[in-house]
C-alpha cells in the first residue's frame, strides 16, 4: 500500500518508523511542519518527524500550509491509496481528504471521543482520569470527529507524567496503525460512529495553564505537576519570581493555601483541603532544574512563607 506519512512531534515516530520498515507499505512521502527557532539561542531546529525522515531516507515536504495549491500539487503527483496523520499540527482540508483510496487515517492518544484536540495526554492527566488509550479514526473536516477505526486501553500510573505517558503510548499507537492499514485493506474494519454526548475537549495549553492554584486540593495540584510536563510546566512565584516545580509528591501537613511547611530534601508546600504536596526538584526563574535540597540550600526559604 503506498502511503504518505503527515506528522511532527516525538508521538509520531514510532508510527512512521513501523510503516518504513514494514515490507507492506511503500511510504512515498513525509509532510512534517517547517523548521522552526527553538531553544534560547533560536537555532532554527528541524520537527523530531523531518530527522526520522532524513535518516530513513525518505523524500520530506515541509509546507508552510497544507491547504495550498502547491501542496497538493505534490500529494497528487504522490499518488497516495492512504495519508497517515499523526499530529501533524495543521488541519487537513476537504479535498486532501479525498484524495486517497483509503481515505486520511489518525492516530490519536485519547479514548475517543473524550479528549479530543491538541492536548489529549496532558488534559487526560491533569483531570484526574485513571485510564486513556489511543484510537485510529478517519480524518472528517470536524476536528477529531470521524469514525473510530480501533482503540486499545491502558491504565494512567499514579505517578505518571504526561511525558511519560506519551512515550507509552507512541509505540502502542504504531501497533494499532498497522492493524487498522491491515484490515482496511482486508475490509474487515467496522467504523464506529462518535458519540457526541460525550464528547470532551482537551484544547492547546497555554502558559499560564501551569500556574499553581494552591487552594486546590493536593491530589488536584499533583495531577497539574504531572499532567503539564515537560511544558508549560506546574509553576508559582516565590518572592515575586517564577518557580517551577518539576518534580513532587504527595505529602502530609495542614495549614494555608501555599504555605511552606518543611524545607530540606523536600519543600513541602500547603494546599486546600489539608493536604500538602513535596516538591522533589524545583527550577527557579532563569536557572537550571536542582534538586529541592539544593534550592533549599541556596534560597533559604523560611517555614511559613507564602507561595503565590
Amino acid at each position: 500500500m503506498r502511503v504518505v506519512f503527515m506528522g511532527s512531534p516525538g508521538f509520531a515516530l514510532p508510527s512512521l518508523r513501523a510503516l518504513a520498515e514494514s515490507p507492506r507499505y511503500d511510504v512515498a512521502g513525509v509532510f512534517t511542519q517547517p523548521d522552526r527557532p527553538a531553544g534560547r539561542g533560536g537555532k532554527l531546529t528541524p520537527p523530531p518527524v523531518k530527522q526520522l525522515a532524513l535518516e530513513l531516507r525518505l523524500p520530506v515536504e515541509q509546507p508552510e500550509k497544507v491547504r495550498s495549491d502547491e501542496a497538493f500539487a505534490r500529494l497528487e503527483e504522490l499518488a497516495p491509496e492512504v495519508i497517515v496523520v499523526v499530529g501533524y499540527g495543521q488541519i487537513i482540508p476537504q479535498r486532501i481528504i479525498d484524495l486517497p483510496r483509503h481515505g486520511c487515517v489518525n492516530v490519536h492518544s485519547s479514548l475517543l471521543p473524550k479528549y479530543r484536540g491538541a492536548a489529549p495526554v496532558n488534559w487526560a492527566i491533569v483531570r484526574g482520569e485513571t485510564e486513556t488509550g489511543v484510537c485510529t479514526m478517519r480524518i472528517v473536516k470536524k476536528l477529531d470527529a470521524g469514525d473510530v477505526l480501533l482503540c486499545r486501553k491502558t491504565t494512567i500510573g499514579p505517578d505518571e507524567t504526561a511525558a511519560e505517558l506519551t512515550d507509552r503510548l507512541a509505540p502502542l499507537g504504531a501497533e494499532l496503525l498497522l492493524e487498522t492499514l491491515e484490515r482496511a485493506e482486508a475490509g474487515t474494519l467496522m467504523p464506529q460512529p462518535q458519540d457526541e454526548a460525550a464528547m470532551t475537549y482537551a484544547p492547546l495549553m497555554q502558559r499560564e495553564d501551569g500556574r499553581v492554584d494552591w487552594s486546590l486540593p493536593a491530589t488536584e495540584v499533583y495531577a497539574r505537576v504531572r499532567g503539564f510536563d515537560p511544558w508549560p510546566g506546574a509553576f508559582t512565584s516565590f518572592r515575586g519570581k517564577r518557580l517551577h516545580i518539576r518534580r513532587a509528591r504527595m505529602a502530609e501537613g495542614s495549614g494555608q493555601a501555599g504555605e511552606i511547611l518543611a524545607v530540606g530534601e523536600s519543600l513541602t508546600i500547603a494546599c486546600g483541603g489539608g493536604g500538602a504536596l513535596a516538591a522533589v526538584e524545583l527550577q527557579p526563574e532563569g536557572k537550571a532544574r536542582m534538586a529541592a535540597a539544593a534550592f533549599c540550600n541556596g534560597y533559604q526559604p523560611r517555614l511559613g512563607e507564602r507561595l503565590e
